[in-house]
């Protein structure tokens, strides 16, 4: 039986995460009583006692939470930005990084969910030089309002909210979004891409879009849909021809699962790389139970929605 602690287990993220390994009979969960959620002895003693620790806190908690463990057999699955760029962190998406360097790993950072739709799509064309790293990128991604946590989740879901939260909204307008040096990073990109993210009044979803011109790549346009074909071989990210609704394609089509759909759209002179998912899913809690699997030697997809 494989001990579990959720640290930080209240928010959006560590509750998606406790409602999918309730539901499992392969594990123990260490559930602090309220009154000792933030004692942080009590929270040491949890990590300590735990094979695997998901960190489901901000920035700084995480770090101040990591230094509390000196369990080595310990191993760590943190869903906050902190670690996604460390030294001696692996790159929680397996489908990249590669499942034989997750499951030995002890430090695991979970990708931040703006940047899996978009590392998904470039990391690929990186890796195989269909793109050449100095090429100057744009992404707009649009997400559901769960992936602004509990504040912005009482705002959308209020009775009498702000008539401009019935429209979608951009942000990270500074062009300092903090998922931008991890979209830079794992891709191997040199150049930050122009950055878009937009929330709109739905509950989970996301859609990330990459526009690209053809004079920019360095294959085909048939090509380029094998190379993604040839990458997205599991059950959990896969390559689909054709994927919209009668010529629309929602952000909100993954809601509630933990995949994510691959597809280009487009013409030979201007094409549109797309990434749909769920922000809470792929983008969060599916794919840290997908680490937890691997690092636990069962079936990636157990407990995932699909």
């Amino acid at each position: 039986m494989t001990n579990i602690f959720i640290d930080g287990s209240a928010g959006t993220t560590g509750l998606r995460i406790f409602d999918r390994l309730s539901l499992r009979n392969d594990i123990r969960l260490i559930v602090l009583p309220e009154k000792s959620r933030k004692d942080p002895e009590a929270r040491r003693d949890a990590l300590n006692m735990a094979d695997i620790a998901f960190l489901c806190l901000p920035d700084d908690a995480a770090r101040q939470a990591v230094s509390l463990i000196d369990n080595p057999h310990t191993v760590v699955i943190d869903t906050s930005t902190a670690h996604r760029t460390a030294e001696g962190w692996s790159y929680g998406f397996p489908e990249l990084e590669g499942a034989e360097k997750i499951a030995s790993s002890k430090r695991i950072a979970n990708p931040g969910c703006h940047a899996s739709g978009f590392v998904a799509l470039i990391k690929p064309l990186i890796d195989s030089k269909a793109i050449k790293p100095d090429t100057a990128l744009s992404c707009f991604s649009l997400t559901g309002y769960s992936g602004g946590g509990k504040k912005m989740i009482a705002e959308y879901e209020a009775e009498e909210k702000d008539v401009l939260l019935s429209a979608p909204r951009q942000y990270g307008l500074s062009q300092q979004h903090k998922h931008l040096n991890e979209m830079v990073k794992v891709t191997g990109l040199e150049v930050s891409p122009a950055f878009c993210p937009i929330v709109s009044s739905f509950y989970s979803g996301m859609e990330v879009t990459v526009p690209i011109f053809k004079k920019d790549l360095n294959c085909s346009v048939e090509e380029l849909k094998e190379i993604y074909k040839s990458v997205y071989t599991g059950n959990l990210v896969k390559y689909t021809d054709g994927a919209n609704e009668n010529g629309f394609m929602s952000a909100a089509a993954f809601s509630g699962r933990d995949d994510m759909q691959i597809t280009v759209t487009g013409n030979e002179e201007r094409l549109l790389l797309i990434a749909r998912f769920d922000n809470l899913g792929k983008g969060a809690s599916g794919a840290a139970i997908q680490n937890m699997n691997i690092v636990m030697g069962a079936d990636e997809t157990s407990g995932l929605v699909y």
